[in-house]
């Protein structure tokens, strides 16, 4: 477990509000201190934690490996951050994507042919998890000259068929 500022943070603030509700029940310190101690962990990782992941759009974020994006596309998000903000893809060919992210999974719009363009690759990562996300992750990487050009991540509402 990594033990940052805001994972501290909050886990101060649990503990306050915990001994601020055990104190309502009994008055002597040293009960409310133990009471207190012993049901922080279990008031934030069971109701705090899941309450913040349910209405927040916080997810992990991890390093881009091709293994993973191939073997778990559900995932993908997950990754989505290093590869748009980072652009690690700017610069490399075709073959050079085909053989990290595999096969286009389908080309984007462009206005100027009016059709679905060769040189436009999206990919889908999957939805980001929370209780009201109703739209798909998309990364869409453009190429001129078989080269990267950009790369940009865009949502897709999610249909029922």
């Amino acid at each position: 477990m990594v033990f940052t500022p805001l994972f501290i943070i909050s886990l101060l603030i649990v503990l306050i509000l915990v001994w601020l509700f055990v104190k309502t029940i009994d008055n002597r310190k040293w009960l409310t201190f133990l009471v207190s101690v012993i049901l922080t962990p279990l008031v934030y990782f069971y109701m705090f934690y899941p309450a913040i992941n349910i209405f927040s759009s916080y997810h992990h974020e991890k390093h881009f490996e091709a293994t993973a994006w191939k073997e778990k596309p559900a995932l993908r998000y997950e990754m989505s951050t290093e590869i748009v903000d980072d652009q690690i893809f700017i610069g490399k060919s075709k073959s050079e994507i085909q053989e990290a992210l595999g096969v286009t999974e389908w080309y984007g719009w462009d206005d100027s042919i009016k059709a679905n363009s060769p040189d436009k690759w999206n990919y889908n990562l999957g939805f980001k998890p929370g209780a009201f996300n109703t739209h798909q992750e998309c990364l869409e990487l453009i190429f001129k000259n078989d080269m990267v050009l950009s790369s940009t991540q865009y949502q897709m509402e999610k249909k029922d068929y």
